[in-house]
């Protein structure tokens, strides 16, 4: 098949790294455009990035001698060349939603791993074996933009993509309410160990804005497509304390959760994390994994290094649930942070608005 023409936005940080990877041979996607701030603008990608590339494969090859393109002054230059961006940069929320608006009315779609326009009405914020149909909005912010192909679709926060993956099939159920804990790697941060030593043998029980992201965009992605915005769940509610671990990828979760009604059994909850499955696999998209849902029974599982690569990244693992003494429930989940949690889940999402007719080829 003929592929699709992709630019990265934001090019030189680390998710901007994992989109280079993760597009590099991707069966439906080629990178032909980077861009990325003024002072790398000119620059081949490998003069630009410099020491500070942090994937543990090299630069493929054919971006090395790319030259970066400005981000914020060639925006024309760049819709035209590609069919979709990815954008994953580094500035303020306002500039942020400025440009990545400034590319959709250039009737160029965005797929965003950004934070700046999760909370538009009519922006959807999408985990695709969650809440596929709320691409469905776009038309009505298609409407609002006054474009044919251009809008911004975004991802939710990687913090989240452990645990409500995990909780969502069990909302049928009643789910009242849930407490959960996470702890995250420095690679959210876009941080290593070699440019972070403060966080070897430390944990920092603060993670600016986390909490309230971890607690509010659930919301929004059990909500429901309502005109021209998204309606957001009444709940099930959330409280969330997000701490920064010593980790290089993976964010686990300790959740907490209680149900309204008459509890379901432990076994009837892994039987329903073990059948789960969404649009994304219905679709078989290229980077969706065959198995959403792990349950490891062994007590001493998930382990961030043992399984954080799970079915290449993309897939949730959970273990240990057991009754609790103030919640029914108590389990602990995980999920990789910079592939499922950004740039991964980006890319899927990519996919499916590919599969579903939302981005086409120019």
């Amino acid at each position: 098949m003929e592929k699709y023409k992709v630019g990265i936005i934001g090019a030189t940080g680390m998710v901007g790294q994992r989109f280079i990877t993760l597009t590099d041979q991707h069966p439906w996607f080629e990178t032909v455009v980077l861009a990325a701030s003024s002072r790398s603008a000119g620059k081949t990608y490998a003069e630009a990035v410099g020491t500070r590339w942090c994937m543990e494969r090299e630069i493929p090859a054919w971006a090395r001698d790319m030259v970066v393109l400005s981000a914020e002054e060639d925006v024309e230059k760049i819709a035209s060349m590609v069919d979709f961006v990815f954008c994953a940069v580094d500035m303020k929320k306002d500039e942020i939603r400025a440009l990545e608006e400034r590319y959709a009315r250039c009737e160029c779609p965005v797929v965003s791993n950004n934070s700046a326009h999760r909370w538009t009405p009519d922006v959807p914020m999408v985990v695709p074996e969650i809440n596929a149909d709320h691409i469905r909005i776009i038309d009505a912010q298609r409407r609002r933009l006054g474009t044919k192909r251009g809008f911004v679709a975004v991802k939710s926060n990687c913090s989240l993509q452990s645990y409500v993956p995990a909780l969502h099939p069990l909302r049928k159920y009643g789910l009242e309410k849930a407490l959960v804990c996470t702890y995250q790697a420095i690679s959210g941060a876009g941080k290593t160990f070699a440019t972070w030593p403060e966080m070897v043998d430390n944990v920092i029980p603060y993670i600016g804005g986390e909490e309230e992201k971890s607690e509010q965009e659930p919301l929004k992605l059990w909500g429901t497509v309502a005109g021209d915005h998204i309606e957001n769940a009444q709940g099930p509610s959330i409280t969330a304390q997000c701490l920064r671990v010593p980790c290089s990828d993976g964010h686990m979760a300790a959740c907490f959760m209680s149900f309204s009604g008459e509890k379901p059994a432990m076994e009837q909850i892994k039987a329903d994390w073990a059948a789960f499955s969404g649009r994304a696999q219905e679709l078989k998209l290229p980077s969706a994994p065959k198995q959403f849902l792990h349950y490891f029974e062994e007590n001493d599982r998930p382990q961030t290094k043992l399984d954080r690569n799970l079915e290449n990244g993309m897939a949730v693992s959970i273990g240990r649930l057991r009754p609790d003494t103030q919640y029914d429930y108590k389990f602990v989940c995980l999920s990789h942070n910079t592939l499922r949690g950004a740039a991964g889940g980006a890319v899927l999402l990519a996919e499916l608005l590919c599969a579903e007719g939302y981005i086409d080829r120019r």
